[in-house]
This record gives structure tokens, sequence and C-alpha cells, in this order.
């Protein structure tokens, strides 16, 4: 087994540490899920499918009715002005997260009217490898692009970014452990599908690393007791940070 990483001196509770992403198409699967899923999960990341739902923002503001904490993950990407207009709606809405996939400007401006969201900034996507950076025309590895844009996120305002769990160590070696770290591409066991990820990491190897926070969605979603399957990996999460 791989030594641990310290992980800070974060005060993060552990039933936190587990954000669930409702990928699902309508606010009614989604609340369903969400009264399914109870205590079991206290942590939701709402995404594109549901933002196209046109229910979004009831949604949002019924799950922080709940108690539960919000990730809004659209990716934010447009001139800065736009950039900081959209962040600035989602603040005193208890959204805790929101992410912007763009450039140092872009960042600048999120950060600037994030409120009592905390942005941010997206490294590489979990479903990327090295040949798909090559189409991209990224002239540089993996490794080496996630530092690149974690720094910049850091020097432009932003609170952490999202990345890979495999980037974590590199990422606490090399960038302030303020930084916080959001790891998508986590599958609770070794053998489970990876779907349309390919750089992906178990729950206890995302711990060991170094991350804060994890993002699963289909393991749970997909399960035939989702709400088993959320406890199973609540309790994986409390295990590896013994």
């Amino acid at each position: 087994m791989a030594a641990t990483i310290d992980m800070t001196p974060k005060n993060i509770p552990a039933n936190e540490r587990l954000i669930f992403a409702l990928d699902v198409a309508t606010a009614a699967e989604a609340r369903a899920l969400v009264e399914q899923l109870g205590d079991s999960v206290s942590f939701y990341k709402l995404g594109l499918e549901l933002f196209m739902s046109g229910e979004y923002f009831g949604l949002l503001d019924w799950i922080a009715a709940r108690g539960a904490r919000i990730f809004v993950d659209l990716k934010f990407f447009d001139i800065p002005a736009t950039v900081a207009a959209a962040v600035r709606q989602l603040r005193n809405r208890g959204v805790t997260f929101t992410t912007v996939h763009g450039n140092q400007a872009m960042m600048e401006a999120a950060a600037a009217a994030k409120g009592d969201v905390k942005i941010l900034g997206v490294t590489v996507l979990t479903s990327l490898d090295r040949g798909d950076l090559d189409d991209l025309g990224f002239q540089c590895d993996v490794e080496q692009l996630v530092l690149s844009r974690a720094r910049r996120a850091l020097e432009a305002g932003c609170d952490g970014v999202v990345g890979s769990a495999l980037e974590v160590r590199q990422l606490r070696a090399s960038i302030d452990h303020r930084l916080l770290v959001v790891t998508p591409g986590v599958r609770p066991v070794d053998n489970r599908p990876l779907d349309d990820q390919k750089r992906v990491v178990t729950v206890q190897q995302a711990f060991e690393y170094g991350a804060d926070y994890i993002v699963i969605g289909r393991p749970i979603r997909d399960a035939a007791d989702p709400r088993a399957a959320a406890l199973a990996i609540q309790q994986q999460i409390a295990n590896s940070l013994i």
C-alpha cells in the first residue's frame, strides 16, 4: 500500500467528503434519488444534464432547503464578465462549489465574484488521457498540465481544483496545501466498470493520495440499492481517514 499523504488541517466532516453526482434527466428523478438516499449523502453535484432540464434552480433550492451541500458543476467558460455574472447568480443560495474551465482571466473573474461560493478550477477531465491531449494540441503530459493549471488556479484566487487523484500526490508535493482537491473518476473497487472514465482510482487510493473530496455518480445511481451503495462508500471513506 502506498504511503499516506498528509491530508492537511482542513476541517471537513467525513460524511461530506462524498459528493454524489446527481446525473439524471429530470428534477423528479433527482428528487426521488435524494429522498431514497436520505442521510447517506449530504453533498450533491448538479451538472449539465439537469441544467438542460429547465428545472435546475428549483431543484437546487429544494436540495439546499434539506440542509445538503451543493456543487454546481457547469464548468463556466466565457468572457470574464459573463463568467463573473454567472458566479454572482449562485451567491447566497446554499452553493458550496462551482467550476470554471477557462483561462486565467476567467478564473480571476470568478474568484472576484464568488462571495460565499468556492471556485474550483478544472485541471484535466478524468475522461481524457495522453492521446486526447495530443488531439487537443497540448504539447505536454497530463501531470505537467494538471500542475500548471492548479498553480494558475491558486494564483487567480480559486479555492481548489477538480482533477484525477492520480495527480494529487504531485499537487500535494508542489502546491500550497490550502488548495482543495475534488476528485472525480473514483470507483468503489478495482474491478468496477470505467464507463467513459480513463484515469480512475479507488476510494481508498483517492484519500491515500491526498484528495479532500471524491465525486461518485453511476456506482451509486445504478446500484440495485443506491442508499446501501452510498453507505458502503461512506464506510470506505471513514476507514481511509483513520
